[in-house]
């Protein structure tokens, strides 16, 4: 007997050429769109990108002979993503919307939607891969894979899936080249074959940020203060710890600074607005260097900059994650008390994963990178690797 896949069909051509290598696998494929944003008003150039996408979407099971229909997410899409942004960013912290989109919307939502509809699976056009591998003890664990694609993967925006979401997911493209897939998708006179790849928010498109967040952050004028920092008295020999409390608490050791820390450099519309490692959008001009942003304090309402690429505020070596933000994609995996794993890290999609030790403490689970990362914020997702398998993610604090 045929078992019945749902994809989510989103009008690109991943999730399209998707769509047709499940048809061609023999299972009884049902193409679903969700429909998660109405608002237009804050996208760039004033584009409605899911009526094109729907349309494309409609096109592509129609070609290749498969059920389509809209489905409308939008309210869970407002309460579980775009509220959680606002208040995210209203807090000065950087939220991930897209993984965020993945967790609650595509693999929670969408998948009892699929499953009340007698599915077998979900699918998606998503540039990672899934593998079911037994234990020793005869029981099965579904393990998360970077996409054979470097330069496409995406396990990253997955990082926050369960064993259940996973079992009942597919990825058929995560074995592919891109050029494979347009390839696929050009052989099959798909519609899709050489669209662009979608841009900006998950769902939404692409946006002015700022002005989509002024629709629920308040403007409010406050200071620049620009941060000096004296490059030759900087010395990165560190001290001799005598624990790895003490070695973790350094690094993680966030900086403070204050009204008097440096000099007024110009005028923002509302801290909330900027986020750590920024450079557009200051519109402060008349340094040597670019000026970042190094920390945005939104209880005083002061963003602080520094210029150059190099200076230190814009860097942290150790990021630390509550336990209640913890979450393991292989909880076999979890470490306990004081116990430790090495690991490869990222906390961004496309950067390339790095070298990190995880540290499981009492008050929170510390990863320490074998170099300072540029631009951490709170808010932003940390993800954790072993040989190419994705063990697990948390929020940083």
């Amino acid at each position: 007997m045929k078992k019945t896949v749902v994809v989510g069909l989103s009008g690109g051509v991943d999730s399209s050429v998707a769509a047709y290598l499940l048809k061609k696998m023999n299972y009884n494929v049902i193409a679903l769109f969700m429909k998660n944003w109405h608002d237009k008003s804050v996208v760039i150039n004033n584009e409605c990108p899911w009526l094109e996408d729907s349309y494309d979407a409609m096109l592509v099971a129609e070609k290749l002979g498969i059920p389509f229909q809209t489905i409308d997410l939008s309210k869970d899409y407002k309460d579980k993503v775009v509220d959680y942004m606002f208040d995210e960013y209203n807090k000065g912290r950087t939220p991930n919307p897209d993984i965020l989109c993945n967790r609650e919307i595509k693999f929670e939502i969408f998948l009892a939607m699929a499953i009340s509809l007698g599915a077998d699976y979900v699918a998606t056009g998503h540039y990672c891969q899934k593998k079911v591998i037994k234990n020793n003890n005869n029981t099965f664990y579904n393990a998360l894979y970077a996409g054979l694609d470097d330069t496409k993967d995406q396990s990253y925006f997955l990082c926050q899936l369960n064993q259940f979401q996973l079992s009942k997911s597919l990825f058929p493209v995560g074995g592919l080249l891109k050029s494979e897939v347009r390839k696929i998708a050009k052989e099959q006179n798909l519609v899709t074959a050489e669209k662009k790849d979608s841009q900006g928010l998950c769902f939404i498109g692409k946006v002015s940020l700022p002005d989509f967040l002024k629709q629920k952050l308040e403007v409010k004028k406050g200071k620049i203060i620009e941060v000096p920092f004296n490059y030759n008295k900087y010395s990165k020999i560190e001290p001799v710890f005598n624990s790895d409390e003490e070695m973790l608490h350094y690094h993680e050791k966030k900086i403070f600074y204050n009204v008097n820390s440096g000099k007024l450099a110009g005028y923002h519309q509302g801290a909330h607005f900027f986020t750590i490692g920024q450079r557009k959008g200051l519109f402060v001009g008349g340094s040597k260097h670019p000026l970042f942003v190094i920390h945005n304090d939104v209880v005083n309402n002061i963003v602080y900059v520094g210029q150059g690429d190099k200076h230190p505020g814009l860097y942290r070596r150790c990021i630390k994650v509550l336990l209640t933000e913890i979450h393991w994609v292989r909880e076999d995996m979890r470490l306990n008390y004081n116990e430790t794993l090495s690991v490869m890290a990222r906390i961004r999609y496309r950067q390339p994963l790095s070298k990190a030790i995880l540290y499981q403490k009492e008050d929170a689970l510390y990863v320490l990178f074998d170099r300072p990362k540029m631009a951490v914020a709170a808010g932003q997702f940390v993800a954790w690797y072993v040989n190419d398998e994705l063990l697990g993610s948390g929020v940083i604090s």
